[in-house]
């Protein structure tokens, strides 16, 4: 199937008792046995659920991937890669992380005996040069949160295969989404979204998801999945996979909103940089124009006005870009990673890869175009 076809029919079927098109929500815990010792298809809804399945299926057909795994966030969903080491271990990761995920790197599992590299991951040979003898994973974001730099996907998989081909990829594709990117097809071994953002779409769940092919690591990441019992509800799989049915024309139209807003802020007198891969001064541009079939939503800028004066009055004068956390919804939002996405992370820290105060993230929505740059306009003008 093509992917616009994959995402209503991939990995789906009709319910085999009434023939439901769409997966019904078994709200249910428990599931009969036939006799001691011999449970049906489904056993107990921690370890599987019809609902959640069929969703699971889906994230698998989408990413070009055999198994599809759907937790309760995002981050329980990073929380199960990283379960899958053991204390001394490394992870080679990119030093411009969602907040949230750096959260986790350094204040969670450095506790329990994991060492993390931090490295500019859109200089790909910084991430092979940063290999030991006890790295066992490298964790990629691209385009990254919330600086849009780019990795490139086939040539970081294939230079750490080459050194040692037991460490694992895995890649945050939460940004690009498979209708952009597919990184188990360009050498990844996993991938990883927050379907809380553009596969749900619609700002109403939260969940994170897990897409590999190999098959003794789908067993080992299921097998942690039941165990720690991070999962998705029933009722949230559901609006998932409603959500995905409609990825590939939220995405069409998301990608096009998206380079008109960084085209109007490139020009714009009040702006002084715009971090968006589809601008052809974008560092990595030609890396993005090779890996991704478009360029995304997302959208970075810092104002001339470098003044929290300034930033804090354009971040309350849109009137369609709703201040709020998260992206990838339907509406479009405007977020100012220091005091939100990325506060979690030390002041020294962020400054030091340019995350400053003036800095202003955009998840462009999908409604009319001539709407949200004359909110951009206005709001640039309080």
């Amino acid at each position: 199937m093509k992917f616009n076809t994959k995402t209503i029919h991939g990995g789906q079927k009709p319910e085999p008792i009434t023939g439901a098109v769409m997966p019904p929500v078994f709200m249910t815990s428990t599931y009969a046995h036939t006799a001691p010792g011999e449970p049906q298809e489904f056993e107990y809804s921690r370890g599987g659920n019809p609902t959640r399945t069929a969703l699971e299926n889906s994230f698998a057909a989408i990413e070009n991937g055999t198994h599809g795994f759907a937790f309760s966030s995002g981050m329980a969903a990073i929380d199960c890669v990283l379960r899958t080491l053991s204390p001394g271990d490394e992870i080679i990761a990119g030093d411009d992380l969602y907040g949230g995920t750096h959260r986790m790197f350094t204040k969670l599992f450095q506790k329990y005996g994991l060492e993390f590299i931090f490295v500019d991951v859109s200089k790909e040979v910084r991430v092979a040069a940063a290999i030991t003898k006890r790295t066992k994973l490298v964790w990629l974001e691209t385009p990254t949160n919330p600086l849009m730099k780019i990795a490139d996907i086939e040539v970081i998989c294939t230079a750490v295969k080459e050194v040692n081909p037991a460490i694992l990829i895995a890649v945050d594709n939460t940004f690009a989404t498979p209708y952009l990117q597919q990184p188990l097809t360009l050498g990844a071994d996993i991938v990883m979204h927050s379907a809380t953002k553009y596969l749900g779409g619609h700002s109403d769940i939260v969940m994170g998801a897990l897409m590999v092919k190999d098959a003794k690591l789908a067993k080992e990441l299921h097998f942690i999945q039941f165990a720690a019992g991070a999962i998705a509800g029933p009722m949230d799989s559901f609006l998932a996979l409603r959500g995905i049915k409609t990825l590939h024309i939220r995405m069409q139209r998301h990608c096009e909103n998206g380079r008109a807003v960084a085209a109007f802020l490139k020009n714009h007198s009040k702006v002084e940089a715009v971090f968006y891969p589809g601008l052809e001064d974008h560092p990595s541009h030609g890396i993005a124009k090779k890996q991704m079939k478009d360029f995304g939503g997302m959208v970075s800028f810092r104002l001339k006005d470098a003044s929290e004066e300034a930033t804090f009055k354009f971040l309350k004068g849109t009137k369609l870009f709703t201040l709020a956390e998260s992206l990838g919804g339907v509406e479009s939002l405007v977020n100012h990673p220091v005091t939100m996405s990325h506060a979690s992370i030390p002041e020294a820290a962020r400054l030091k890869i340019g995350i400053t105060a003036s800095l202003i993230r955009l998840s462009v929505g999908i409604e009319d175009i001539a709407d949200l740059l004359t909110d951009l306009e206005n709001a640039l003008h309080t």
